[in-house]
């Protein structure tokens, strides 16, 4: 079984930019990595300009990534909250 590698932002930006100086086919062998990666990199970085390559499953807009956290959070809250007012308002019987 392989493991498949991961590249960093600045590594696919780099590659993308030799591409363009040396070639793709010269780019890819120094690298050691598959032309057709520098391809589908140029593609996303042309699509999404400064928004490409977010990293792993990082969301591109921190402050929605920021605002799902604080939700997750408080719903949490709500929910104890809900299961405290169940205990303490049980009448004795």
């Amino acid at each position: 079984m392989t493991t498949r590698r991961k590249y960093t932002k600045e590594f696919k930006l780099e590659a993308v930019r030799l591409a363009s100086e040396q070639g793709v086919a010269k780019t890819a062998r120094d690298l050691d990595i598959n032309e057709n990666m520098i391809y589908r990199w140029r593609n996303r970085l042309s699509k999404d300009g400064v928004q490409a390559f977010p990293g792993n499953g990082n969301p591109r807009d921190e402050e929605l990534a920021r605002t799902k956290r604080e939700n997750d959070r408080l719903r949490e809250e709500v929910a104890i909250l809900k299961k405290a007012v169940g205990i303490f308002s049980k009448r004795p019987r």
